[in-house]
């Protein structure tokens, strides 16, 4: 009963920190309903105070609730305390050891995107969709996403202690990560049988479309006829390495535009003189992909320059910006959106592919909110050494030449950790 008085509370206090956020952000002519109600709202928080069965922690209930409402409209948000803002404006471009986490809230904690290739939370086996409850012993509960981040730095060497709950071992279980300077993977390439160039980029970090091209080219020169561009865990990068890496294979056309409420309309367009190459395209994406590379996947598949194989991406390609307050406090949130050639919001849909395949069995919180996964049967249990179903279904549909014949939507599974052979 008292969780259900606390809800009562909280979400009162929810509403008014909406209008009030509303009041912080702009002050215009259309917030006159907003205002009209808010009168309501006080009055029902006022009951609450004087009628409650005890006397309501407002503050405590006004931060969770603040967090709480960025969390609902953009899990990449943020508020700071006055004091956590300043601890956050120190550190935010000091150069530190990382464990190579991409975080998002989700359900009130803090969720995992992906973790980055190789860092060391990719070695504990952190992976997408998992929520971390605690970190040094501190509840993410209504913890802001950026105090979160800055949590996690700290000197290479040094440790910090994670309670996580993953869907593979649903029970809390503790991990310890030793914080590292992360090393952002390389682009791979290699040419593989019927002539198809596989590229592989676990990061759009700067410079990758540079790299990227250059493997197109000499791909090229070995015989590759069609290309595969493996996009799978690619969660970090500047967007601007995403419109580039598209222009790679894309030469004519919208590559995304970023617009906002007060963020005046910014629109790219392919230019002619920066792609490499024409030949047939496949892209693979797994719940994983975020960002820059969603932003890339979007652009080829909109222009019918790209088929994507895979799961539908994360979805996280805003453009963020810190807000202050006047008692010093700021909230931290997305003020403009990148969108797809055909006008749908990244961050909103994600990139759903094609073809869509499983490459994990295990239940998460993405699958509850995306009708757009495939449905998961007993039959997709992944085993060990099971071939990259992903890869083999991309080849599939790039090589064959009855694939336009064929159902668009066509699911399959395949394990999510996969090696994949020299030859």
């Amino acid at each position: 009963m008292s969780r259900f008085k606390t809800a009562v509370v909280t979400t009162s206090t929810a509403l008014i920190a909406l209008l009030l956020v509303g009041a912080v952000l702009g002050k215009d002519s259309r917030d006159d309903g907003a205002y009209r109600q808010l009168a309501v709202y006080t009055e029902v928080l006022s009951r609450i105070k004087a009628d409650y069965v005890e006397e309501p922690d407002l503050k405590g209930v006004t931060l969770g609730a603040l967090n709480g409402l960025l969390e609902s409209i953009d899990p990449f948000a943020s508020y700071l305390s006055a004091g956590q803002y300043r601890e956050y404006l120190k550190n935010k471009d000091v150069a530190k050891g990382s464990v190579g986490l991409v975080l998002s809230k989700r359900f009130g904690a803090v969720g995992v995107v992906d973790a980055i290739p190789g860092s060391p939370a990719d070695k504990a086996k952190l992976t997408t969709g998992d929520l971390i409850e605690s970190i040094k012993g501190i509840a993410t509960r209504d913890m802001p996403l950026a105090y979160a981040e800055l949590l996690l730095e700290g000197a290479p060497g040094t440790t910090v202690d994670l309670m996580v709950m993953s869907a593979s071992n649903p029970e809390s279980h503790k991990v310890t990560l030793t914080r590292a300077v992360v090393q952002y993977p390389e682009i791979t390439a290699r040419l593989m049988p019927d002539n198809v160039g596989y590229i592989q980029a676990e990061s759009l970090k700067a410079g990758a479309a540079r790299q990227i091209a250059a493997s197109v080219k000499d791909l090229e020169k070995q015989g590759a006829q069609r290309f595969v561009l493996d996009l799978r865990h690619s969660a970090s990068g500047p967007f601007e390495e995403g419109i580039a890496v598209a222009n790679v294979f894309q030469d004519k056309g919208l590559i995304t535009y970023l617009q906002g409420q007060r963020v005046p309309k910014q629109t790219w367009d392919a230019d002619p003189a920066k792609a490499v190459t024409n030949l047939p395209l496949v892209i693979i994406t797994n719940r994983g992909t975020a960002g820059a590379a969603e932003i890339a996947a979007a652009a080829l598949l909109d222009s019918k320059r790209a088929k994507v194989v895979g799961e539908r991406t994360y979805g996280d390609a805003s453009l963020r910006k810190a807000v202050p307050m006047d008692d010093g406090s700021a909230i931290i949130l997305s003020v403009a959106k990148y969108y797809a050639p055909s006008g749908k919001a990244i961050q909103d849909t994600g990139v759903v592919p094609t073809t869509q395949v499983i490459e994990y069995d295990t239940p998460s919180e993405l699958d509850e909110e995306n009708e757009d996964q495939p449905e998961v049967t007993p039959e997709a249990a992944p085993q060990p050494n099971r071939e990259d179903l992903l890869l083999k279904k991309a080849i599939e549909v790039l090589t064959k030449t009855d694939t336009a014949d064929q159902p668009a939507a066509r699911t399959a599974s395949a394990e999510g950790n996969f090696t994949i052979d020299a030859d």
